[in-house]
């Protein structure tokens, strides 16, 4: 990756689907699922909503130790063995040096994630930056007041936005890098929908290879 890149991004590490994992100040997992055997140790977990892949018990405790923090969605928490730090659109909270902002994910033209459910993405600040882990969601209007340098996007359709929708959406957000996700697990979308994104997005794409262990 260019070294002009965003510092975090070099730290980022994509197991497919919406599981990501940063090694940057601690070890961060977002949305775990499917993980490889012999996943590093969490320091914290963040959980977007209760759906199965994005909400897995099981790759949640391959990773926990008792110093995980976990946070998630009300939702979510009722999935998992406390202690849970619950969170809603608007809540902020720190963990170490990370500060976490739970922000808004939801459906306007489809009954997957309603907004009343109160699913969540997430806006994480670290040593200088910002990345933002969208969930599960469509291009909504309270995108327009997110700002950072990174942003993960779902590109699949079905139950998030498309491809063309993530262009509208990265265009609200203007980060400095796009990653698209949500795609190529078998849930929905392939990865001609992260190159679509890739060659219309009106910012530069990174298009990150899944790591399998």
């Amino acid at each position: 990756m260019d070294s002009s890149q965003p510092a975090l991004l070099q730290q980022l590490h994509w197991y497919g689907h919406d599981t990501f994992r940063l090694d940057r100040p601690m070890v961060i997992y977002l949305d775990p699922w499917r993980l490889p055997p012999g996943a590093p140790p969490a320091d914290l977990i963040l959980v977007t909503h209760h759906h199965h892949d994005h909400c897995s018990p099981e790759d949640i405790a391959a990773i926990r130790r008792p110093t995980t923090q976990v946070v998630a969605n009300a939702s979510a928490a009722a999935k998992l063995t406390p202690p849970v730090s619950i969170v809603a659109p608007g809540d902020r909270l720190v963990v170490g040096d990370v500060t976490i902002e739970a922000v808004p994910a939801y459906n306007l033209d489809k009954a997957f994630h309603p907004k009343e459910e109160a699913h969540v993405g997430y806006v994480l600040e670290l040593l200088g930056e910002r990345l933002y882990f969208a969930g599960d969601t469509d291009t909504i209007p309270e995108m327009s007041d997110i700002r950072c340098d990174v942003a993960l996007l779902p590109v699949s359709g079905v139950y998030t936005m498309t491809a063309d929708e993530a262009v509208e959406a990265a265009r609200r957000v203007r980060p400095r890098v796009a990653v698209p996700m949500h795609y190529g697990a078998g849930v929905a979308g392939g990865l001609e929908d992260a190159q679509h994104f890739a060659a219309a997005a009106p910012v530069p794409v990174v298009v990150l290879e899944a790591e399998k262990g």
